[in-house]
């Protein structure tokens, strides 16, 4: 038989047999994703910067598109929510892949101010002495070198520039802005590596004190690596149970509105222990990113061993997007589960604000200090979560908005403060830094008292929106929790500030760098948001009210 007559044949019989007339093209809605194109496109733009722009010019290139990027996603965020997407059009784009709302479009914003506010401390060169004539950043001159081999130091005296961080710093915002807007498991799952694996190696590259950066990237990278695996199985367990991938399909099969069954998960569809497990293995994953206890143990080593810039950029950009997807998994997909996880979720809320308030008195490192005092805030975030209302959700989105920028200003502080060595991060030597520094410590002063919830600050503007949240939705008791812990926290907070003011200097006490005009701009930016969300903050709260609620 001829090769035509076999090919006719088989036509033939395709056709015969065709139930599928034609494939459908894919309908990608671009206007509305456009806030993560953008920054995907910049961030293949930095990659091409670094392979075909000569070293010297790479830097300013690199700032530019990125600082360019974020600004022009940031503007397409405000477009959407002015068009009315976070409120009547909202909706699911991209075949049910993203979901394109209030809480979406108020956590990206979020998370690309943070991530521009961060950029602008990856960016500082001013802060150590230049070396062999050229001014130096936070980060490694040649990251792929072993810490104090020759190629590393001829890469120093060379004056390389791990100009690298800029294209990473945007892939982990990208895959941050799709994972709260994530509307089926997959693409959650995708987001979380996306912006994962850029993290792992942005905490590898620190200039000083390589092989302390070095391990912290391989703890995080191991736990982060446990972490997706159970994200991973829990949503095999969930597509076992649903027969699904869509949040809202999933939904449906767990209040039982389902109408159309797959016959070939007939067996499994239903099957509660399936979904129960499922469940859990994805939450623990998130609270794994969130930093709740007891799966917080990666982030005081991080913390302190990453380049203070990224500490910064993640201690903030990463609770935001983590709560996010917290949020739409509980709200949308798991709410007929509410008496289920909620007790649960009781549990590690109490211990999270507890554990962390607790052991935070013990440091003695300020960036380990400030990790302690971020589990402690996912355990108050927590508590807005568990309120299962529409004022839990708005109160989340602004207190994840007010932490986000105390966080950054925060950490970008610490990085001012220097001695021979690098970052003084001993607190001893904080000592009389108040004498030495005047306005570098009160600056510092007022983010520990908003961390505290002291009034007229963010940080109390949120406690009081999140705790009110919960006394609403029948959590009192863990209200009285979180104000115990608050307490508890106030203490270590309140004993650096009179460390810094009421302590001698010492004589070999660090000196506060200069900065340049990008990290005043950071702190600057840091400072006022702190002050005008705690003086005035019942626009912000509208604002968070008004994108608070998740489009099914």
């Amino acid at each position: 038989m001829s090769a035509t007559a076999v090919h006719s044949l088989w036509t033939t019989a395709a056709t015969a047999a065709d139930p599928i007339s034609k494939i459908d093209a894919p309908k990608i809605e671009y206007g509305q994703l456009s806030p993560t194109l953008i920054i995907l496109g910049a961030a293949l733009i930095g990659v091409l910067v670094e392979a075909f722009v000569p070293r010297k010019s790479r830097y300013y290139a690199q700032v530019f598109v990125s600082a360019v990027a974020l600004c022009a996603a940031f503007a397409a965020v405000v477009a959407l929510a002015a068009d009315g997407y976070g409120t009547t059009k909202a909706h699911i784009a991209a075949m049910g892949a993203i979901a394109v709302d209030g809480p979406a479009l108020f956590l990206q914003g979020v998370i690309l101010l943070s991530g521009l506010v961060g950029l602008f401390t990856f960016a500082e060169r001013r802060l150590d002495p230049e070396a062999h004539g050229n001014r130096v950043d936070s980060f490694a001159a040649q990251g792929a070198s072993v810490p104090g081999s020759d190629s590393e130091k001829a890469a120093v005296k060379a004056g390389f520039t791990t100009t690298e961080v800029f294209p990473l710093l945007l892939f982990a915002v990208a895959g941050m802005l799709v994972f709260p807007s994530a509307n089926d498991l997959l693409t959650l799952f995708v987001a979380l590596e996306v912006f994962s694996l850029p993290l792992y190696l942005l905490c590898a590259l620190a200039r000083r004190k390589r092989l302390l950066s070095q391990e912290a990237a391989v703890k995080y990278f191991l736990l982060g690596a446990f972490a997706s695996a159970f994200t991973l199985f829990g949503i095999a367990l969930l597509y076992g149970y649903a027969g699904s991938m869509s949040y809202s399909t999933i939904a449906q099969v767990v209040d039982g509105s389902i109408t159309n069954i797959n016959p070939a998960l007939a067996d499994t569809m239903g099957n509660d222990a399936l979904l129960l497990i499922g469940g859990a293995m994805i939450v623990m994953g998130l609270l794994f990113k969130v930093g709740a206890v007891p799966f917080h143990m990666w982030t005081p080593d991080v913390y302190q061993g990453a380049p203070t810039p990224v500490t910064g950029f993640m201690a903030a950009a990463t609770k935001v997007a983590a709560f996010g997807a917290l949020l739409r998994l509980l709200y949308v997909v798991l709410p007929g589960l509410r008496w289920d996880w909620r007790p649960v979720m009781w549990g590690v809320a109490i211990i999270t604000m507890l554990g962390g308030a607790i052991v935070a008195i013990t440091q003695t490192d300020i960036k380990r200090l400030l990790a302690y005092s971020s589990i402690a805030h996912a355990g108050f975030i927590l508590a807005g979560v568990i309120a299962t209302t529409r004022d839990g959700v708005s109160s989340v989105l602004f207190y994840l908005g007010a932490y986000s920028f105390v966080t950054i200003g925060a950490f970008a502080v610490v990085t001012l403060v220097r001695d021979a060595g690098g970052e003084a991060t001993h607190l001893s030597k904080w000592a009389g830094l108040g004498r030495r520094s005047p306005l570098v410590a009160a600056v510092f002063a007022v983010f520990l008292l908003s961390f505290a919830g002291i009034p007229l600050t963010a940080g109390f503007a949120g406690k009081f929106a999140v705790f009110k949240a919960a006394a609403a939705g029948g959590a009192a008791p863990l209200v009285v929790v979180g104000v115990l812990s608050s307490a508890i926290a106030a203490f270590f907070y309140i004993r650096v500030i009179v460390l810094m003011f009421f302590s001698e200097p010492r004589p070999d006490g660090p000196t506060v760098a200069v900065p340049s005009p990008l990290t005043m701009a950071t702190i600057g930016v840091a400072v006022a948001a702190t002050l005008v969300l705690g003086v005035a903050p019942q626009y912000f709260l509208h604002l968070a009210n008004q994108a608070g609620v998740f489009v099914r």
